[in-house]
């Protein structure tokens, strides 16, 4: 027995969107139905589009003919049961399956065979193509509305859709109340929880009816709708609507959200240079403490302290605590015997400056050099190809040849890629190293204690101690050499040479040319002979680091060559 299933669907609710309203489909289906003296048992009625498969009443009703309980569809077109490929293929399975042995359309016939499937497979898809090109051409439309400066969506608050012009107009209840909105968050002492109460005191209430809450207050806030621009896709536009603000209120409250939209943490007394110290005594790190005191005239007094954190249970500690203002003039004292002057910062990068033209110069030369050499292996490999090709040689010995000749090449081409690389990689760490050297001038003369820090970080490590509330660079039983060497891996000897130059310097507009060679102590003298030569390319590859090291070792070494 033939037994249907009535099947409307409708996309939207909006009738002028639909051929056919599902009223419109019933009456139809109903009276084609009577017409043709059909067994309808059931009437499904879904308001969800066809474009995307997963519609609940649709997959019902497929379960219902598979479970062989109907064996018949009826519904006013093909595009009314798909417009995807994944339902549209269900379909057509359960034909060849013969789960479904009936199709019935008022507006289309359809017989089960296999042409008529061949056409309904084709509505679906021309459906479906319907449905793309319509999606395509409405983006294409939204797409044409941002570039003109419409923005393709509901209103903000504030504004109104006017749907004869479709444009956004100012709402002239609600605009005036946007604007106090920005100028008293502002002023930086409103909260988004004040904001929400002074609307709902004016009677505004969202697109949806319900008054606002504080939560919908900072996208109010930072929305760029309102000074003359919009997202759209993550992209800012240029609006052709009516601003309500300014850009520059807007840009002060995004300030102000920035600034309020942290938690204020309790400022705290610093301690700039906690984690660089340790005990003299018990080898512990130096920690640190402040203490606070208020008078009965309320006057209030801070001061801060550092103190061995005595985490070395075994050993106990009797280093003294010592004040920060007792300890600051010590760090910055250290400090400044590796201040480097204007004048060995000129002389520093004239030598530099030289050497780089020099070395420039110099390795030209061997750059054409070497690029001759490997055109003429070039050459020579294409001889040796001839001579191959011609039988002037046999296959063996063009093997060996071709393998000498390559290996030759291969040397030249990294040696020359080596120089290219590698000549001029030392400037950028010398640089830096002098321009951190003649920064601390300014460091100590400032008080940026958190860069004065990180040099003394750099030079020392964590090779500073406290003894008996002085600075000392060797721990309690432990001889200076020994101390100064933990620290040479971290560029402590680049350093120590400098401080060395500082303390043999004459005063300041004496020529330095004049001052005699320097060695440092036994085990760190310069790792080249002081005469100065441009580094070979038999020397290649050298590490930058190294070279920098080198290179200003040597120019400290010979401040006057």
């Amino acid at each position: 027995m033939e037994k249907y299933i009535l099947y409307a669907r409708k996309s939207t609710d909006t009738e002028d969107k639909q051929i056919l309203s599902i009223d419109a489909q019933l009456a139809e289906l109903r009276k084609f139905a009577r017409d043709n003296k059909l067994v309808v048992i059931d009437e499904l009625i879904e308001k969800r589009t066809a474009k995307m498969p997963g519609r609940p009443i649709f997959n019902s009703m497929i379960t219902r003919i598979e479970n062989g309980e109907v064996n018949g569809i009826l519904a006013w077109h093909p595009d009314r049961l798909a417009r995807n490929s994944v339902d549209g293929g269900k379909i057509i399975y359960l034909l060849d399956q013969t789960s479904l042995n009936y199709l019935l359309f008022p507006v289309f016939q359809f017989e089960n065979t296999s042409q008529g499937k061949f056409m309904l497979s084709i509505m679906f898809g021309q459906s479906k193509y319907y449905v793309d090109n319509l999606s395509e051409n409405a983006k294409r439309g939204l797409r044409a509305k941002v570039r003109n400066g419409d923005f393709p969506s509901i209103a903000p608050f504030g504004y109104l859709n006017d749907t004869r012009t479709k444009t956004i107009v100012l709402d002239k209840r609600y605009s005036p109340l946007v604007k106090e909105l920005f100028e008293r968050y502002a002023i930086g002492d409103q909260t988004m929880k004040n904001l929400a109460y002074f609307l709902q005191e004016k009677g505004a209430i969202t697109s949806g009816g319900k008054t606002f809450k504080d939560d919908k207050m900072k996208s109010i806030l930072q929305n760029p709708f309102y000074y003359g621009h919009f997202l759209y896709n993550d992209e800012l536009h240029e609006g052709r609507h009516t601003p309500i603000i300014s850009k520059a209120l807007y840009d002060k409250v995004q300030q102000v959200i920035e600034t309020r939209g942290h938690t204020q943490k309790q400022t705290k007394p610093t301690t700039p240079f906690l984690g660089l110290l340790r005990c003299a005594e018990c080898g512990m790190g130096i920690t640190s403490e402040t203490k606070t005191k208020i008078q009965k005239n309320g006057n209030f007094h801070s001061w801060t302290y550092y103190r061995c954190s005595r985490k070395k249970r075994a050993v106990k500690c009797v280093e003294p605590p010592i004040r920060e203002k007792d300890l600051l003039p010590q760090l910055s004292a250290l400090l400044g015997e590796y201040e480097m002057s204007s004048e060995v910062y000129s002389f520093m990068t004239d030598k530099m400056t030289q050497d780089e033209q020099a070395e420039s110069a110099g390795n030209a030369s061997v750059l054409d050099d070497l690029q001759t050499q490997i055109a003429r292996l070039n050459g020579k490999q294409k001889i040796l190809l001839d001579s191959y090709l011609d039988q002037d040689i046999d296959r063996q010995t063009f093997l060996a040849k071709k393998s000498e000749i390559l290996s030759e090449k291969k040397s030249l081409e990294e040696s020359l890629a080596n120089l290219q690389t590698n000549q001029f990689a030392w400037l950028e760490p010398m640089r830096n190293w002098l321009e951190t050297a003649k920064s601390i001038c300014y460091l100590r003369a400032n008080n940026d204690f958190d860069r004065q820090k990180a040099i003394l970080t750099e030079i020392f490590g964590l090779n500073l101690f406290l003894s008996n509330k002085t600075l000392t660079q060797t721990p309690n039983g432990e001889s200076p050499k020994t101390a100064f060497r933990k620290g040479v891996e971290s560029g402590f000897c680049l350093w120590r040479k400098l401080k060395i130059l500082n303390q043999k310097i004459a005063p300041k507009g004496e020529d330095l040319d004049f001052y005699s060679e320097m060695v440092g102590e036994e085990g760190l003298e310069p790792s080249q002979d002081c005469s100065y030569k441009i580094l070979s390319l038999a020397r290649l590859p050298i590490p930058p680091l190294a070279r920098f090291l080198q290179q200003m070792t040597l120019y400290i070494t010979r401040a006057g060559v």
